[in-house]
């Protein structure tokens, strides 16, 4: 947890805060399907929006952050280069809203997402 003195008092950033900043930076990105929860059953998991902390992984310090993120990109991306804006993207939004030093920011590709797998799950449905 952060915990940055000033004249008024002190404010705390609780670790979890870095880690919603970093699975929203994280999800920005061109490329990146979504968060992964880990392998379950050999499946990766696809997580929405409102489980952005269950694919992030921080190490909060007083003055440093360490980010891990599990991700599914999509297909027919370049992955070393949708990992690159992610890292840089995650970097500078935990730097800007947070004063923490991100010190690595570790990406795991655990899948990918093939377009049109969601539509036809919903064409049976119906």
């Amino acid at each position: 947890m952060v915990d940055p003195e000033n004249d008024l008092g002190t404010v705390k950033i609780a670790d979890e805060v870095v880690a919603i900043i970093a699975g929203l930076a994280a999800t920005e990105v061109l490329g990146v399907a979504g968060m992964s929860g880990g392998l379950a059953g050999g499946i990766a998991e696809i997580l929405g929006r409102k489980n952005l902390t269950k694919g992030v992984k921080v190490e909060v310090g007083e003055k440093q952050a360490a980010i891990d993120l599990f991700l599914i990109v999509e297909y027919g991306v370049k992955i070393p280069e949708v990992a690159w804006h992610v890292q840089e993207n995650v970097k500078k939004a935990i730097e800007s809203m947070t004063g923490l030093d991100v010190i690595e920011v570790n990406i795991h590709i655990q899948g990918v997402k093939i377009a049109g797998d969601e539509k036809e799950e919903e064409t049976r449905v119906k």
